[in-house]
C-alpha cells in the first residue's frame, strides 16, 4: 500500500469549540479550511508552524488529530 500526503486529514480543535483543518493536495500544497468553512492555501512550513507548538503542548487547550482518509472515500473533503 502506497501512502500518500493528500490521504490525511489534520484537525486542530480548541477548548472554546473552534476547529479547522489542513489538507495536501496533489501538485499545489497545503490547505486549510477554517471552522467557518473559509479555504486558504498553506505552504508546508506554515503547516509544521501550527502543528509542532500544539504536539509539544506550548499551545494548551489545542488539540491535533491526524485521521487518514483514503480520497475514494472522502467525497466532502473539499467542503
Amino acid at each position: 500500500m502506497t501512502l500518500r500526503n493528500t490521504e490525511y486529514r489534520i484537525t486542530f480543535s480548541s477548548e472554546a469549540g473552534r476547529f479547522y483543518y489542513y489538507f495536501a493536495k496533489d501538485g499545489s500544497g497545503w490547505y486549510q479550511i477554517t471552522s467557518a468553512g473559509h479555504r486558504h492555501k498553506a505552504t508546508a512550513e506554515q503547516v509544521l508552524n501550527h502543528i509542532l507548538p500544539a504536539l509539544a503542548k506550548v499551545k494548551p487547550g489545542v488539540k491535533v488529530t491526524v485521521e487518514y482518509v483514503p480520497e475514494s472515500a472522502s467525497p466532502t473533503r473539499d467542503t
